[in-house]
């Protein structure tokens, strides 16, 4: 069992997540309160960044649909957990893409989640999926990322969620977001 412990947090520490500490290495006072780690509110089960299209016809890996985009396929805007103007490509076959399945295992229905895809430690890329997340439903969808993602050469692609919206108008922040990047804006 304490095998499986050490294991679980080193992979925690490897993502960026929070890492809770036990009730008694807590302050007494009661005053702080902690956010919810990542890893408490999604489960990632598949990070895959693909530099070429997958099919040729859809652009995207098997089993996955296209994330929400605006339509009629206008860049897509956002402010990002950085305070920044982020874009997101279209999912498109001619641009590289982010093949994401996750698991809302929170309690509550998200409404929009943000994910940063670290690559040899640096986060690389953002992507936002908008809908109706309910808890324990697995979401398997496709982003169209940036060219400048590649090579991602040996380094792991993690996804990590960055922001969440819920649908009852409340937010979560990664408390240990990934460090900023200014090469993601250009």
């Amino acid at each position: 069992m304490r095998k499986l412990a050490t294991f679980v947090f080193a992979a925690m520490l490897g993502t960026g997540t929070q890492v809770c500490q036990p009730a008694a290495a807590q302050p007494a006072t009661g005053a702080m309160m902690m956010s919810p780690a990542a890893h408490h509110l999604i489960h990632v089960s598949k990070c895959e960044p693909y530099q070429t299209k997958t099919i040729v016809n859809a652009g995207y890996a098997p089993g996955f649909v296209p994330a929400y985009y605006p339509y009629p396929r206008n860049p897509y805007y956002w402010n990002d957990v950085y305070g920044y103007r982020y874009r997101q490509p279209a999912v498109v076959t001619s641009n590289p893409s982010l093949a994401i399945d996750y698991t809302n295992v929170g309690t509550k229905v998200a409404s929009t989640i943000e994910f940063g895809l670290i690559a040899r430690g640096t986060l690389v890329a953002e992507v936002r999926d908008v809908g109706t997340f309910s808890p324990g439903a697995e979401i398997k969808h496709t982003f169209g990322i940036s060219s400048n993602v590649f090579p991602i050469q040996t380094g792991l692609p993690q996804c990590v969620p960055l922001r969440i919206t819920y649908k009852d108008g409340t937010h979560w922040k990664n408390p240990h977001l990934p460090a900023l990047q200014r090469a993601l804006y250009m």
